[in-house]
């Protein structure tokens, strides 16, 4: 199993909203993919800001590849992201998760 994590920023005032978007968005994209096998949102506010990591869990590369296209490490992004985000890695990270 493969873990993707991505990492962004919201206004404080936006985190909410935020967290609704990305729950049409981008974890729907997620898990109505083959081969996800999960995915959650973690967010806090820091300084001012909300901090959100996306985290998800695949079965294999091309399972990924079935959602975010042949380079698997670049972000996807959505149409309304650039209204809430103001901080966001435009790559991603890819972990291997250790079986029980």
């Amino acid at each position: 199993m493969i873990a993707r994590i991505w990492r962004g920023a919201t206004r404080e005032a936006d985190a909410e909203a935020y967290v609704e978007y990305l729950r049409g968005t981008g974890l729907k994209a997620y898990r109505e993919t083959p081969g996800n096998q999960g995915a959650w949102v973690l967010w806090r506010v820091a300084d001012g800001r909300a901090e959100f990591l996306t985290l998800s869990f695949w079965e294999s590369t091309e399972a990924i590849r079935g959602f975010a296209g042949d380079d698997i490490e670049r972000a996807v992004f959505y149409p309304k992201d650039d209204r809430y985000l103001v901080e966001r890695d435009t790559t991603v990270r890819h972990f291997q998760v250790i079986p029980d």
